[in-house]
């Protein structure tokens, strides 16, 4: 009988870093010393891509773009990119392991999923260096994963399904159908849906919805249900099979999803 064998989770939005603003806090940096108009609302309309290619994305950006011909009288180029991109990862990495703390409910939900002999794999649009930071400040909170994949060394990011055929193949997971992918980012969404996995978003401590826990905690029910309303719109809209509010409810729908193959 098909069923559940292994959930791919993403990290920061997802996993830890609550609203996934530690990469936003870094890209807003990195562009204002290069006096780019970038606000949080462009760098998280394109979160969930590796880090450079995100920069690259916020360049051709057709007000960055703009601003930046007419700054430096030419377009830019690839040193530009690496330029930024070392600011990037420069500014993160000061910040990066006070912002791996796990959202609220993951330490408990993964571990019990891993204790029904489900396989915990995960993506990331960090590097594979940045990964050990965050993997080791997680694990003192004790959430644990069996396997990370970046895209360091495979053909691109997401939303390209390699990271999670890297986890199958890591992970022993011989068929797409027993594969759960979690995140919080329409490119994760997208992930899943390109590895013809279950691809389920989740909106609380989301990117998408890019609200601190004490935000979501002080906010009016109705303004709260209004905005993940609009999250969870925009997940569908891009393809997702489920999205859950928060991650306490993926093993009930993993169970759904099990029943849901049983009967096809």
């Amino acid at each position: 009988m098909k069923k559940i064998e292994c959930v791919i989770m993403d990290w920061a939005g997802t996993a830890v870093d609550y609203g996934c603003f530690a990469p936003v806090a870094a890209f807003m940096e990195s562009f204002k010393r290069i006096e780019m108009p970038v606000t949080v609302e462009d760098i998280r309309a394109h979160m969930g891509l590796t880090k450079i290619e995100e920069i690259r994305a916020l360049l051709n950006m057709p007000k960055v773009e703009e601003c930046f011909i007419q700054k430096n009288g030419r377009s830019y180029n690839d040193k530009d990119i690496q330029d930024c991109y070392i600011t990037f990862q420069h500014v993160l990495f000061t910040i990066l392991e006070d912002f791996s703390k796990p959202i609220p409910g993951v330490v408990e939900t993964i571990s019990g999923l891993r204790e029904k002999g489900l396989k915990i794999g995960s993506t990331t649009g960090y590097t594979r260096q940045m990964m050990d930071v965050v993997i080791a400040a997680s694990e003192q909170y004790g959430y644990k994963i069996d396997n990370c994949v970046t895209s360091d060394c495979l053909s691109g990011g997401r939303p390209n399904p390699y990271m999670i055929y890297q986890n199958m193949c890591d992970l022993a997971i011989s068929s797409r159908f027993s594969v759960v992918k979690c995140g919080d980012t329409i490119s994760d969404i997208k992930e899943g849906i390109n590895a013809g996995v279950w691809s389920i978003g989740v909106v609380l401590g989301s990117n998408e919805l890019g609200l601190t826990e004490n935000e979501v905690n002080v906010m009016s029910s109705e303004e709260l249900k209004k905005r993940m309303a609009i999250v969870r719109n925009r997940m569908y809209a891009a393809g997702a099979h489920y999205v859950i509010n928060e991650i306490g409810e993926l093993p009930s729908l993993i169970e759904c999803i099990n029943m849901r193959m049983a009967n096809e």
